[in-house]
């Protein structure tokens, strides 16, 4: 082999490695119903179909995704809108690209539950969580802030609860279980198991007391110069957001979409990455925009709510956190 064709194949193979790299996406996400659009569009090829090689990277907790994308262990994160997300992008470190989960009336996403303890005690409705020790995530959590919405919804103060964070959803789920707490806030499909092993009760649903957008896609500054990239991903993902809308969030009725030749596909999917048997996914379909867009009033309220509690800086602004060029505002 000559020199001059080892060094053409050296510069054929940096090229052909390079272009792979180009391809290479690591999306953080939780495993929850809320982010069926990612489990559709990795499981149905949508992606691929795209020219992109996405790794799904699985996290338990909001906060640790925004982490994640600042350090560039992962491109993108798909997860709840926080005081942390929202701090990290006010230093520029990251921007929300759009939206994803939202809370919508009749579409089941996060529930408030109760142990049966308090319960009988008189805990029987949202409005009953004043003075209570309520199990979170984490401060300035999307479980935080929806207290805050309920707080401000019946009159009462946020400081009268008293707010317990225990870092991850599973131990939010054990913290109910064990009734070291009077209830707490869970996404349904991690409630799910609770309830029907009986011990815990449902009080009712976020969406139905005070909607608001959820959920968003966000990405580093470095990742958004891969604008070819970013496009791509966006595309791939509205594919793949439009479906779940189509076929699943139309066919929901009373909160829980119907198994039938149509939608089991889809919800076999969910139930695939999500760890749910099929009959537990059906009541777990959080709504999803068709174009994922974002709902900018809404952050903009927020931030603004978030501030007035001391958990996110002064001076955000949803503008300044946001990339315009790549966002689908409401």
């Amino acid at each position: 082999m000559g020199p001059i064709f080892l060094c053409l194949l050296l510069s054929l193979t940096a090229v052909a490695t390079a272009r792979a790299d180009e391809t290479k996406i690591k999306l953080g996400v939780l495993r929850l119903s809320s982010s069926a659009p990612v489990f559709i569009a990795q499981d149905k090829g949508y992606f691929r179909d795209a020219g992109l090689d996405v790794e799904l990277k699985f996290f338990d907790a909001a906060q640790p995704v925004a982490v994640a994308v600042v350090s560039g262990d992962i491109d993108f994160g798909i997860t709840s809108l926080t005081a942390g997300l929202y701090n990290l992008a006010g230093k520029g470190t990251l921007k929300v690209i759009g939206g994803l989960s939202h809370e919508k009336a009749g579409f089941p996403l996060i529930g408030y539950f109760a142990t049966e303890k308090a319960y009988a005690s008189g805990l029987r409705t949202p409005k009953d969580l004043a003075g209570k020790r309520i199990a979170m995530t984490q401060v300035g959590s999307s479980f935080h802030y929806s207290l805050g919405l309920l707080a401000d919804k019946y009159g009462f103060k946020l400081a009268e609860m008293k707010l317990l964070p225990m870092q991850s959803l599973s131990n939010v789920g054990a913290a109910l279980k064990g009734e070291t707490v009077d209830a707490a806030l869970l996404p349904i499909s991690a409630a799910r198991k609770l309830l029907d092993e009986g011990g815990i009760k449902q009080l009712g649903w976020v969406g139905d007391e005070t909607p608001w957008q959820v959920g968003a896609v966000f990405a580093s500054p470095k990742t958004l110069e891969r604008t070819a990239l970013v496009t791509k991903f966006q595309a791939a993902l509205e594919r793949a957001d439009r479906e779940y809308h189509d076929v699943i969030l139309t066919a929901v009725a009373g909160g829980e979409a119907p198994i039938n030749d149509k939608t089991r596909p889809l919800l076999e999917i969910i139930a695939k990455y999500t760890n749910l048997p099929l009959e537990q996914v059906v009541g777990n379909c959080a709504y999803v925009d068709p174009e994922g867009r974002l709902d900018v009033k809404d952050v903009a309220n927020q931030i603004e709510w978030l501030q007035g509690q001391g958990f996110v800086d002064k001076g955000i602004t949803a503008q300044a956190i946001i990339a315009s060029d790549f966002v689908k505002p409401y």
